[in-house]
């Protein structure tokens, strides 16, 4: 299977047997850096976390309702304080580093490993003061800056380079989640938009070897804590096939603010100005919605629980996609992943809340099921890569085997609404930096959501 990626271009991809000795030891360095990378920026991140509301085990959110107002506000305003100096700063002095997708896609360019180790520790502190913003970015890009230092050190050739900088980035991923198999497959679909013996084991590889030595200080267990899930229900598999081109057309509307919102970031001494305002205007949200905080890894926890009320699934539907536009539109650096999951997981949980009120004698104990089936339908369809979506899901909870069909047939139903709508996801959607210009220009016009070339 061969997709769109400007990294699987003929020639670009190895044969297994070419896979030189010296790439097989690159690799696992790469996997092991990519682990201490997910190990050191969870640890800046917990750091600013304690510092800024007393947090350290449990909810960020709930920490969150047991400061004052003043206090949350204060810490969101001085996070977007620090968050635009530090980016005005690094800009001023050769930009953030590189973007990994577009290294990648175009074959060219660099990523410079000390600049992208300080960018992802601003952007750890940016999150960690609760910017709805991804917390994976930055091991992301550690462990694909890692790849690239590496494979420039010792001179691999260009195929064996880009791969290792993909098989670096998804390992990076899935040492932070604790997902190796969906890191793997990120690799694969979102990098390098082919499956193939030659590039399956190099990410297989890299991913188990990041996510075995982040366990040394990082949880072992599923991010997400989820209910026993009872068999599909007849209601809830008409649900899945409903949903899905639902969810589809969702995430066009979000990957169109994203698109938005990575076009018309602030520039110069703007950057000083707009990410306090951001970041104080969702600390003001904040106030009454906790669950806008952070990278959305306890908004998705909340509906996989279940059990919401219906107003609440309404504003936390409507407003987790334009905070997390809004941060971006700042020009704060993070993730998109996390963000998108608990969108979708909020709204099948609140479609599902609506469901249950249309179809009379639909069990209440598929409250749980809604939220995961809407978080891989809408996450399929944002990021391109419906099969990684699903084993996101099922390694992420641990306990959405049960209900795998309604899930497949909603990633399904989401992704081919999705493609039909719009080609751009929210890894192409959003921009390359001023740091990737240069790799950028170089890529095919589908692969920066444009029209398809001749």
């Amino acid at each position: 299977m061969t997709g769109e990626r400007g990294s699987t271009r003929p020639g670009l991809v190895p044969q297994l047997a070419d896979l030189s000795l010296r790439f097989w030891v690159l690799l696992v360095l790469t996997g092991i850096a990519a682990g201490l990378g997910a190990m050191a920026m969870m640890a800046v991140l917990r750091a600013v976390q304690h510092a800024a509301l007393g947090y350290h085990l449990g909810e960020y959110s709930t920490a969150a309702l047991h400061v004052s107002g003043v206090r949350l506000v204060a810490v969101l305003a001085v996070g977007g304080l620090v968050t635009g100096v530090g980016l005005w700063l690094m800009r001023r002095h050769g930009g953030t580093g590189g973007e990994p997708t577009q290294v990648v896609w175009a074959g060219t360019g660099s990523l410079p490993l000390g600049r992208t180790l300080v960018s992802g520790a601003l952007s750890e502190v940016s999150v960690g003061m609760g910017a709805s913003l991804g917390r994976e970015a930055a091991p992301q890009h550690t462990g694909a800056a890692s790849g690239a230092a590496l494979a420039r050190r010792f001179g691999l050739p260009a195929d064996q380079r880009t791969l290792l900088i993909a098989c670096g980035a998804g390992a990076g991923l899935a040492a932070v989640y604790n997902v190796p198999l969906a890191g793997a497959l990120f690799t694969l679909e979102i990098y390098l938009g082919a499956v193939s013996l030659p590039l399956v084991v190099p990410a297989l590889a890299a991913a188990s070897i990041a996510t075995g030595v982040a366990w040394l200080t990082l949880p072992a267990h599923a991010v997400y804590s989820v209910p026993v899930l009872p068999s599909p229900s007849v209601s809830l598999m008409v649900f899945a096939v409903v949903i899905g081109p639902v969810l589809g057309l969702a995430s066009v509307g979000y990957i169109t603010s994203i698109a938005w919102a990575g076009a018309h970031q602030p520039k110069g001494r703007l950057l000083l100005v707009e990410p306090l305002v951001v970041f104080a205007g969702l600390g003001l949200l904040a106030l009454r919605y906790p669950l806008l905080l952070g990278n959305g890894v306890d908004l998705a926890q909340f509906a996989f629980l279940g059990g919401a009320g219906l107003a609440t699934l309404v504003a936390l539907t409507a407003l987790k996609p334009l905070v997390t536009a809004a941060c971006l539109r700042s020009g704060a650096y993070g993730g998109l992943f996390t963000p998108t999951l608990s969108f979708g997981a909020v709204f099948g949980a609140l479609a599902g809340h609506l469901w249950g009120m249309a179809w009379p004698g639909a069990p209440a104990s598929s409250a749980s099921s809604y939220a995961i089936v809407g978080a891989a339908g809408l996450l399929a369809a944002a990021i391109g890569a419906p099969v990684s979506a699903v084993a996101f899901v099922l390694e992420l909870t641990h306990t959405a085997s049960p209900v795998m069909a309604p899930i497949i047939i909603a990633v399904v139903g989401a992704t081919l609404m999705a493609r039909r709508l719009d080609v751009r996801t929210i890894y192409t959607a959003r921009g390359a930096p001023e740091a990737t210009s240069t790799a950028a220009a170089s890529l095919p016009p589908e692969d920066l959501g444009g029209p398809p070339s001749g």
